[in-house]
C-alpha cells in the first residue's frame, strides 16, 4: 500500500546492486520518485540533472570517497543527505556529519526506521525556518524569532543572548543530528577557543528553561557519542 504521494524526488548512490534494487522497490512504493547512481561522480551529475529532494548516500563508492561527494554537495546546496553505510564507527559518523550529512544510518537497516528518518529530513528541509517567520511551536515550547520571544507552557522564558542563539540554532536544524563540533562551529567559529565544556554548560542552561523536566529532556535530546538533535516533532 502506498502511504504517501508527495512524490519527493529521493537520489540513491550505492554501488551494490542488491541494495539499490530493493530501496528502489521499497521507496516506490511508498510513493518516492527513485534515481540510482552507482559512483560519485554519476551521483553528482544525477544530483544536477534530477534535483533530488533528498541524498541517501553510501560511503563506500568506487571511483570517491562519499565523504567527498557529501562535502561537494554540501558545499553548493542545502540538500538533505542521509548517509548510510556499513562503517558503523563513531569516528565515521562524526566526520559525515561534520561534513553537512543530515543523518546516519547504518547497514543492516529496517524500510520503517529508514523511512521515518527520510520523513524527518524531508520535513525538515521544507521547513527550514527563516527570521520572517512568525511563530514556531514545538510541544509546550513556543518561539517567535520575530520578537525574540519564548515561552514554555504559555508563561515567558527569559533567556541570555547566547542561550537564545544556541536555541536558534537547533531551531534551525530541527529533527537534525548536530555534532558537538558543528555546535561549536555555528556558535563562536572555528578556532575561537570554546570547547566542548562551554557547550555542556550552555546546553545544560537552556534545557533548565525550556524542558518541562530537564533531568529527562524531550526537546534537546543528547545522541551519546555523537552529538544533539532538536525534536522535529510538533
Amino acid at each position: 500500500m502506498v502511504l504517501t504521494n508527495t512524490r519527493a524526488r529521493i537520489l540513491v548512490v550505492d554501488d551494490e546492486k542488491a541494495i539499490i534494487r530493493a530501496l528502489q522497490h521499497s521507496l516506490t512504493t511508498h510513493g518516492y520518485e527513485v534515481f540510482t547512481a552507482k559512483s560519485g561522480e554519476k551521483a553528482l551529475e544525477a544530483i544536477a540533472a534530477h534535483r533530488p529532494d533528498l541524498l541517501l548516500l553510501d560511503l563506500g563508492l568506487p571511483d570517491m570517497n562519499g565523504l567527498e561527494v557529501c562535502k561537494r554537495v554540501r558545499s553548493q546546496s542545502h540538500l538533505p543527505i542521509i548517509v548510510i553505510s556499513a562503517k558503523d564507527s563513531e569516528p565515521d559518523k562524526v566526520k559525515a556529519l561534520d561534513l553537512g550529512a543530515d543523518d546516519y544510518i547504518s547497514k543492516p537497516f529496517g524500510v520503517n526506521e529508514l523511512l521515518a528518518r527520510i520523513r524527518v529530513a524531508i520535513r525538515h528541509a521544507a521547513l527550514m525556518i527563516s527570521e520572517a517567520e512568525a511563530a514556531i511551536t514545538v510541544g509546550p515550547l513556543s518561539i517567535d524569532l520575530g520578537q525574540r520571544l519564548v515561552s514554555l507552557n504559555g508563561q515567558e522564558v527569559k533567556l541570555t543572548p547566547t542561550e537564545y542563539d544556541l536555541l536558534k540554532i537547533f531551531l534551525q536544524y530541527r529533527g537534525k543530528l548536530m555534532t558537538q563540533e558543528m555546535l561549536l562551529s555555528q556558535m563562536w567559529g572555528i578556532g575561537e577557543g570554546k570547547d566542548s565544556h562551554h557547550l555542556h554548560v550552555f546546553i545544560g542552561q537552556l534545557r533548565k528553561k525550556i524542558e518541562p523536566d530537564p533531568l529527562r529532556p524531550r526537546l534537546l535530546i543528547t545522541v551519546p557519542g555523537v552529538g544533539y538533535r532538536f525534536s522535529a516533532d510538533d
